[in-house]
């Protein structure tokens, strides 16, 4: 059946992936009802015939709930009942967790006086404030398998991890077929001054010492993740071993992916900049991975770190958020164990990024000398590599710097001076 839903509203949403790609239609494939609200599965189909998606989308009458109606209530209480909603073609399935008495005592009767605040800044998924106490975190895009934010942030909440707001539950949905994908996560909520980011940049304004200070507690709470997400070998989910010859070779085959997409990516001078560092770029890739293997360990990470990743809390603690790792990327790619320093060398390029801004808005502030301090406080306070891991970080940072390179060439070339500059330091 057609959703009623007008295929232009969906791909201007926030949430919509595929904006590149020229929608044909939209139809409704289930549905099933929640109190007032009705939580719809919709497929959209593509003008180039290619693979189709599947988005959840919550409706009260003929549109989306706003802050009030009830709908994000009843599908936190559909979580923390545990709930089987029945659907045309499936259910939707409610699981609460362990926590859940501790966030919210009482919580069948708690959960229905919380008020319901959508938060305004619209990433991929659609997150909803519950009196405070809760975040409600709806996942857009019905993909099949283990959501990696949830799956994560539920084992780091078991794990007893202090620096991630801890896991109330989860809603799945699982259609006739056997399918499974997370629908819905509820998690504690953190009140927060905003995001490291936003507190590096005001500190690199205001004091570039306590800007330093704070890349050295990012160092330690990513310490702390790490070691934490490694805590439990035995779990078929969570391993930490030494790395096989294909991850090795896989990593290898993604950062000269990455090389040759920021060629084509870039015209004119930089063009012929980048081809001209490609063959050294292309040989360090080949030497540090061609060597890790046995000697890089692997674990499940974080997958899309930087500064946006972790909460300045109220209390001046940090939170790391968002385990769903690089959206891009196929969702049982991102659940595949990686090394850990992938995670270090996206911080250090957020490091970059935020020197380089500050640099931008006051030319008196010197990028260089700051970063050159921050990169070691964070690595001080990560803990100590030996020479192959620095040759392993190093490689992924360069592999990080080429995709920033395609993201500037395709989103802000005024800013590609920036991942390019980075390109010739790392390799030098």
């Amino acid at each position: 059946m057609t959703s009623g839903l007008d295929p232009a509203w969906i791909a201007a949403q926030r949430w919509f992936r595929s904006k590149q790609r020229p929608v044909a239609g939209v139809a409704e494939i289930d549905a099933a009802e929640l109190g007032d609200a009705r939580l719809r599965v919709l497929e959209v189909s593509y003008a180039d015939g290619g693979e189709r998606h599947q988005y959840l989308v919550p409706t009260v009458g003929d549109g989306e709930p706003n802050d009030g109606d009830g709908a994000w209530r009843a599908v936190a209480r559909a979580i923390v009942s545990g709930s089987e909603l029945q659907s045309r073609r499936g259910r939707f399935s409610g699981r609460a967790t362990s926590a859940l008495e501790e966030l919210l005592p009482s919580p069948l009767e708690a959960v229905d006086a919380l008020d319901e605040r959508r938060l305004s800044v619209e990433q991929s998924n659609t997150s909803i404030v519950l009196g405070g106490r809760l975040i409600l975190k709806l996942y857009r895009l019905l993909e099949a398998g283990h959501n990696p934010d949830l799956e994560v942030s539920a084992f780091l909440t078991e794990a007893g991890f202090a620096d991630t707001p801890p896991v109330a539950g989860g809603l799945t949905y699982q259609a006739d077929d056997g399918e499974r994908a997370s629908a819905a996560m509820l998690q504690a909520f953190v009140p927060s001054v905003g995001d490291a980011w936003a507190a590096m940049l005001s500190s690199l304004s205001a004091d570039p010492p306590r800007a330093t200070d704070l890349a050295a507690r990012v160092g330690s709470v990513t310490a702390a993740l790490h070691r934490t997400l490694a805590s439990r070998p035995d779990h078929p989910g969570f391993p930490a071993r030494p790395a096989t010859v294909d991850e090795t070779s896989s990593w290898r085959a993604s950062a000269e992916r990455q090389l040759a997409q920021a060629v084509t990516a870039v015209g004119g001078a930089s063009h012929d900049r980048l081809v001209q560092l490609a063959p050294a770029v292309t040989a360090r890739f080949a030497d540090t991975f061609g060597a890790a293997t046995g000697e890089a360990t692997v674990t499940r990470i974080h997958g899309d770190y930087h500064l946006g990743q972790l909460l300045a809390r109220a209390d001046g603690g940090l939170s790391i958020i968002d385990f769903e790792g690089e959206p891009a990327r196929p969702l049982a790619e991102r659940r595949e164990p990686g090394s850990p320093l992938r995670d270090v060398a996206g911080l250090l390029r957020s490091l970059d990024y935020a020197a380089r801004t500050a640099e931008r808005a006051d030319p008196a502030f010197a990028a260089e000398p700051w970063l050159a301090d921050a990169r070691a406080a964070f690595l001080s306070a990560y803990g100590e590599l030996d020479d192959d891991e620095r040759a392993l970080l190093a490689a992924f940072e360069l592999e990080k710097a080429c995709y920033e390179v395609r993201y500037e060439a395709n989103n802000r070339v005024d800013w590609l001076w920036l991942p390019l500059a980075a390109v010739e330091r790392l390799v030098a």
